[in-house]
């Protein structure tokens, strides 16, 4: 698989880096391979669906998963086994 990832594969891979213990928006930034404005607008829609919440402490900005964001995770990698990607 190559080429530009959808936007259902990054919110995934932010939903991963998030639930793997990765806070800072800096760190999820560089763990995902995303850009600076591509890795806010994502975080702030997933932040809007209620899949991860947003905890602002003074000037610092951290995240953290939901229970729907672990669900959607869990249904999306019972989906990945069942299916056969070439």
């Amino acid at each position: 698989m190559s080429g530009k990832r959808s936007k259902l594969w990054i919110y995934i891979d932010i939903l991963k880096a998030v639930s793997k213990g990765t806070q800072k928006p800096t760190r999820i930034m560089y763990r995902t391979n995303l850009s600076w404005k591509p890795l806010m607008s994502a975080l702030d829609s997933l932040v809007e669906q209620g899949l991860i919440d947003r905890k602002e402490n003074g000037t610092r900005t951290t995240y953290e998963i939901t229970e729907k964001g672990r669900n959607v995770l869990k249904y999306f990698k019972e989906a990945m086994e069942l299916i056969e990607i070439r």
